[in-house]
């Protein structure tokens, strides 16, 4: 089947949204994101110099948010997907490992979308990291990997992947899925949102309890007061699969 190519936004418009959304007091906005949106750089400088002043800029940010944006790229095919993915990320986190595991990311929501297991697709999906980035995701990716092993706490973005596909490995419903991942603890909310989109691109909309999607209610800071719930969440992921299509990203990686 040949790969659909797919509709984003100029880079700088994408900052600009997060930028107003983060000064729009945000429910837990994380350090590093926070620095960058509100810094006052630019969008094609302000994550680059976060990360070389601080020199670690590997958060799970990138990675908590990159669902929509798996469900919009996947029709593009694999390496179209994975290049969105490390452009999107590297909006607000400068270090090329949150652009890797955001492409991982990537790839195993778009295998779970066309019907494959995302788990066993992990091994072909590592064999397109690059070689300085494999060995750490490589490990906590691993058939034996276990949450207890991570060398670093799971607010990093490999421990955190890793740990949502444990879930999922170790698991057989969404709602088990997610179960797993809060249990972890640590940055619970972030492994959780990782583990959701995960879990929902395997087992579909059906599989999440009624009791959980019936009382969402969304709150959008920087919209107005907008507050989404189930009906408008199915409309958008709808335009986000629907759209026109064009072309990938153009960011340059920094």
């Amino acid at each position: 089947m040949r790969a659909s190519p797919r509709r984003a936004p100029p880079p700088a418009d994408v900052f600009d949204r997060f930028r107003r959304w983060a000064a729009a007091d945000p429910k837990d906005i994380g350090l590093q994101t926070e620095d960058v949106l509100t810094g006052g750089l630019p969008w094609d400088r302000a994550a680059d110099a976060h990360y070389r002043t601080n020199l670690r800029a590997a958060g799970n940010g990138s990675l908590m948010r990159a669902t929509p944006s798996a469900v919009h790229f996947a029709p593009a095919g694999r390496a179209a997907t994975r290049e969105a993915a490390r452009r999107i990320a590297a909006l607000t986190h400068g270090d090329p490992a949150a652009w890797e595991g955001t492409a991982l990311f990537h790839d195993l929501v778009r295998v779970a979308l066309a019907g494959g297991d995302p788990v066993a697709a992990v091994p072909d999906a590592l064999a397109h990291v690059p070689a300085d980035q494999r060995a750490r995701y490589a490990a906590v990716l691993a058939p034996d990997w276990h949450p207890d092993r991570a060398t670093e706490f799971n607010g990093a973005v490999w421990p955190c992947l890793g740990s949502a596909v444990w879930a999922l490995r170790t698991t057989t419903t969404f709602e088990d899925a997610l179960r797993a991942a809060v249990d972890l603890g640590g940055d619970t909310d972030t492994v959780a949102a990782v583990t959701g989109g995960l879990a929902g691109a395997r087992y579909g909309l059906d599989a999440i309890p009624t009791r959980w999607t019936a009382p969402l209610h969304v709150p959008l800071p920087g919209s107005g007061g907008r507050v989404l719930r189930l009906p408008d969440l199915v409309r958008l992921t709808g335009r986000l699969v629907d759209r026109p299509p064009e072309t990938a990203l153009r960011v340059p990686l920094l």
